[in-house]
């Protein structure tokens, strides 16, 4: 693959391309009552990943902790604090070196 090949690629395409040990529980978890009132839902598109949708019927934010790059960009713009973000446990998470 040339490197223009490479440079042509969206996020979601190279997003495809890295492997994850999910965990049965989340690391990621969201205050309720604090989401709903936010206006500006900025985990929704601060996240590379696509983490975090917005569901307008019942006013929820929904977690796909699955997807998640560990780069904790959700926790630093959500203005409210309402991300509890920690690690995955040991062994589970994003696998960032293939062997």
């Amino acid at each position: 693959m040339s490197s223009d090949e490479v440079k042509k690629k969206t996020i979601e395409d190279k997003l495809t391309t890295i492997k994850y040990n999910c965990d049965s529980e989340s690391h990621l978890v969201l205050d309720a009552q604090l989401c709903k009132n936010c206006e500006s839902r900025c985990c929704t598109y601060i996240c590379p990943a696509k983490v975090y949708t917005y569901d307008e019927n019942q006013n929820t934010i929904n977690v796909d902790y699955e997807n998640c790059l560990e780069c904790g960009a959700c926790k630093i713009a959500c203005p409210y604090g309402a991300i509890d973000w920690k690690y995955p446990k040991a062994g589970h998470g994003v696998i960032y070196k293939q062997s």
